[in-house]
């Protein structure tokens, strides 16, 4: 089972149709709540892959680490799946809430506290977890494939009943994602 996920906003790669949001593809009669989670948890990790592989792309820099703060850091199946899916070490502090220091950081700088970014290099370090990556490369990207795959899929999904109703540019799109997903080389 996959979740399409699809962010907004001006690093979401591949999701600018607003009609895919968020489509479950692969449920069976044997899905159960935990699988849905599990593959909303999954698009995540997809949809930062994605992102930092164009990230890697535009800027020609490869990543050495990930590190990582906030709520979904808290899951060690989150952080581990993300280690596996862009094959580089994911770092997360052991204080996790990180808004509240990078204030204080700022504060320390206006007064003059800390004078050079380097000074900060142990800062929020003790303790922390790192997750390295476990899965192999090829299953990897076999996943990877398969989430994209189910991203082609959602895309325009309501381009025929938008056409029938007679919105002009649901066969362009419809055109755009046989296109994309031709250029990606997957059948749709």
């Amino acid at each position: 089972m996959r979740m399409a996920r699809c962010v907004r906003g001006p690093l979401s790669q591949d999701c600018r149709d607003a009609h895919a949001n968020g489509p479950a593809v692969g449920i069976t009669h044997h899905t159960e709540r935990g699988h849905i989670a599990r593959a909303t948890l999954e698009a995540v990790c997809f949809q930062t892959k994605a992102i930092l592989d164009a990230m890697e792309k535009d800027s020609g820099h490869k990543l050495a680490e990930l590190k990582v703060d906030g709520g979904m850091s808290n899951s060690a199946l989150c952080m581990q799946t993300q280690a596996d899916l862009v094959a580089i070490p994911i770092v997360r502090p052991k204080m996790r809430e990180t808004t509240a220091l990078g204030a204080a950081i700022a504060a320390g700088f206006a007064t003059q506290v800390w004078k050079s970014f380097d000074e900060l290099k142990e800062v929020n370090t003790a303790g922390q977890t790192v997750f390295e990556p476990k899965m192999p490369a090829r299953d990897s990207a076999r996943l990877f494939r398969r989430w994209e795959k189910a991203v082609m899929m959602c895309k325009g999904w309501l381009a025929e009943e938008e056409e029938a109703e007679g919105k002009e540019d649901a066969a362009e799109m419809r055109e755009n994602v046989e296109r994309e997903g031709q250029e990606q080389g997957l059948k749709l």
